[in-house]
């Protein structure tokens, strides 16, 4: 068991998700920052698919009952373990009794703890993974709170290992997001276009893990903004008739009737996701070939850390 002594401002249980139920009106949910999920799971030895915490800008203070391994991966936020300094992005190893805090995000605005055997909670159409909105998922449905108790798997002893930092992502302040045009960029002006790769954009406090609102120059469109309500795919990019994009994310709607300028590659929303309100991200866009060369390198830079841990 680990006890939460105090949770953070928006810790919620995830694992990458339940997919093909978009179809039902059911998110995808899951980590916002899959490749740091990702890579705190494989610290500690776990399938990629266990069940970890994903904590916003201020992460939990939790004790454990007994010896265990954790890492923390995500933002740039200071760890202790009772009260002394912790590294992040390599295996900690705890005691029974011991009191780890996850401190406020320096720099990134998401960190992810992942325990080795993965937290115990229900499985629920193939994800353990919060949907707060839905109030299913995760620990009750919810963010977790004061006093909760959550049990982890059993597994074999983690073999302690740390990340290359060659490995470790920087959370820049103003990342250039990959994105390919469609599937209705023919419904803006080549100024419209023009303003999406071409200007900055700011983030807007009114973003949450359904999308990132964002403010700057408006994108404007050929013929109005409405479509016939259609199925939205993570990153898609939409645009409202007050020309301000919307970045849909992993708790996203399933069908919309604004038009979409385009869909931010998968392998870049961890980059977004990591922003904060206020912070500015600018659009590069790419053919489909060349997402699909990017998405393998991404898959390239996961697989090292495979080899890493088997070394």
């Amino acid at each position: 068991m680990i006890s939460i002594h105090d949770p953070g401002l928006q810790t919620t249980v995830q694992d990458l998700g339940r997919c093909g139920k978009l179809r039902y009106g059911i998110p995808q949910s899951g980590a916002l920052d899959r490749f740091a999920l990702i890579a705190a799971n494989r610290l500690v030895g776990n399938s990629d698919d266990a069940a970890g915490l994903e904590c916003t800008l201020l992460g939990p203070t939790f004790e454990t009952d007994r010896a265990c391994a954790i890492a923390v991966t995500g933002a740039e936020a200071k760890v202790t373990v009772n009260a002394i300094d912790a590294p992040r992005w390599t295996t900690i190893m705890l005691a029974a009794g011991d009191v780890v805090k996850v401190g406020a995000a320096r720099s990134g605005l998401r960190s992810y703890v992942a325990f080795c055997g993965g937290i115990d909670v229900p499985l629920l159409m193939g994800s353990r993974s919060t949907y707060v909105r839905g109030a299913f998922g995760g620990h009750e449905g919810r963010a977790l709170r004061r006093h909760d108790r959550l049990q982890l798997f059993d597994a074999p002893p983690a073999v302690p290992w740390e990340l290359s930092p060659d490995l470790i992502p920087s959370y820049v302040a103003e990342p250039a997001l990959r994105a390919v045009l469609g599937p209705q960029d023919d419904r803006f002006t080549s100024a419209g276009i023009a303003s999406l790769l071409q200007s900055v954009y700011r983030v807007s406090p009114q973003s949450d893990r359904m999308g990132v609102r964002l403010q700057g120059d408006p994108i404007e469109h050929t013929r109005g903004h409405d479509i016939i309500s259609d199925g939205t795919a993570l990153g898609s990019i939409q645009v409202p008739g007050d020309g301000q994009p919307i970045v849909l994310l992993v708790d996203r709607q399933s069908t919309g009737g604004y038009t979409k300028i385009a869909t931010v590659c998968s392998f870049d929303i961890g980059g977004i996701a990591q922003l904060r309100p206020g912070q500015s991200v600018r659009f590069s866009a790419v053919n489909v070939e060349e997402a699909h060369r990017l998405l393998g390198d991404a898959d390239a830079m996961l697989a090292k850390i495979r080899r890493k841990e088997a070394s």
